[in-house]
């Protein structure tokens, strides 16, 4: 029976994986969409300008639309930095590659590529260098706990 779990869970990990990068996904094409769209908005509202000869102060007119834009590419970054953890991947600092996330170097441009921590090797360091009361010792057990847990899903 525990070849059938495992086999299970193991489905059902997988299955939830690829449902979050597709919604990821399309997280990703729908704020692209509406990007393509604030940056028309930006040149109707200048050309609507232009032809009534107004004189205006064109970062006054498109700051908010810009602040819009702004707001969702890091909605899209934010989204692909997660897809790449799901994939366990990474990306080159140098020319951006996708590659493994255990690479030493990046098989593209052949940058030596930098350990990165994960929230765990973070975490464990400052549970380290900190002073925990006795009282607080089993707290800590627990917060080490979850950690090495949410490191297991990264």
């Amino acid at each position: 029976m525990g070849f059938f779990n495992d086999l299970g869970k193991k489905t059902t990990e997988t299955t939830t994986k690829i449902a979050r990068e597709a919604k990821l996904k399309m997280k990703i094409t729908e704020n692209k969409g509406k990007i393509k769209d604030t940056y028309e908005e930006i040149g109707r509202k200048i050309y609507e300008s232009h032809v009534r000869e107004e004189d205006i102060n064109i970062k006054e007119l498109v700051n908010s639309d810009c602040l819009k834009i702004d707001e969702l590419s890091k909605e899209i970054e934010n989204s692909r930095k997660e897809i790449l953890v799901l994939n366990n991947k990474k990306m080159c600092k140098k020319c951006f590659a996708e590659i493994e996330r255990d690479a030493l170097f990046c098989p593209k441009c052949g940058e030596k590529q930098t350990e990165e921590k994960t929230i765990l090797e973070k975490a464990e360091e400052k549970l380290e260098k900190s002073d925990i009361s006795q009282k607080n010792e089993k707290e800590a057990e627990i917060v080490e706990e979850e950690l090495k847990e949410k490191n297991n899903q990264e």
